[in-house]
């Protein structure tokens, strides 16, 4: 009997340590499996968001007017409208820093069928003055019906022509100039209309940066009594 004993107990601590080596084994194996991972919306749009500007203005078209509020001011549907950007260069006669050029076109599948929808210049000057001479200068060389019209703290010259409708804005040292061909709008709205309906759309994305003023640093108490005198009112 206690040779059965020893021979059982051999067989017992056979079957215990196989056990052991068989959930080793499968630990081993679950650890060494890894689990996919995806990244999340966020990381996807963190990735995809492109580097600051190179200037004052946005450099992607799509940050100046979005496809959808076109389409929806020009009452096309969703997913209708291409945009293509192309970034100009700095043109020192006229002290333009720089300019950004944006064609929104109508997809192929579309209801406008590849036609030009709306042209946006957008430019920058090194200064109001530059700024406002050039907008004049431009402004003077369109020929149609004109009228000048305000858009809330900025300038504006409305042209029109029996094939397009012109809007050019002033707004510091901003530039810009949507070209509106001509098209069937929602409830015939008038050209002009639809023109400063964009440009209100426009004029935050291209005139937020360009219009900041610069850092001052603090003023000593002599500057500020300069500043309240009959000098620094009439600067």
């Amino acid at each position: 009997m206690r040779g059965a004993d020893r021979r059982y107990g051999r067989l017992g601590a056979g079957l215990a340590a196989a056990v052991i080596t068989l959930t080793a084994c499968s630990t081993s194996s679950a650890e060494r499996t890894e689990v996919p991972t995806f990244p999340s919306d966020a990381q996807v749009m963190a990735t995809a968001v492109p580097g600051a500007d190179q200037g004052v203005l946005p450099d992607d078209c799509t940050r100046i007017l979005t496809v959808g509020d076109l389409e929806a001011v020009l009452g096309l549907p969703l997913g209708s409208v291409d945009v293509r950007t192309t970034r100009g260069v700095p043109e020192p006669s006229v002290s333009r820093t720089e300019r950004v050029a944006c064609s929104y076109n109508g997809t192929a599948g579309g209801p406008a069928r590849g036609r030009t929808l709306l042209s946006v210049n957008s430019s920058a000057y090194a200064d109001p003055d530059a700024s406002a001479k050039q907008w004049r200068v431009n402004a003077d060389a369109e020929d149609g019906d004109r009228r000048e019209l305000p858009i809330g703290s900025a300038s504006a010259v409305l042209v029109e022509r029996p094939d397009e409708a012109v809007l050019m804005v002033v707004n510091g040292v901003t530039n810009l100039t949507l070209v509106l061909p001509n098209q069937q709008l929602p409830d015939d709205r008038p050209r002009g209309d639809a023109l400063v309906d964009l440009a209100l759309r426009v004029l935050p994305a291209v005139s937020t940066s360009a219009t900041a003023p610069p850092p001052a640093s603090a003023p000593t108490a002599t500057a500020a009594g300069n500043a309240a005198g009959p000098q620094g009112a009439s600067s």
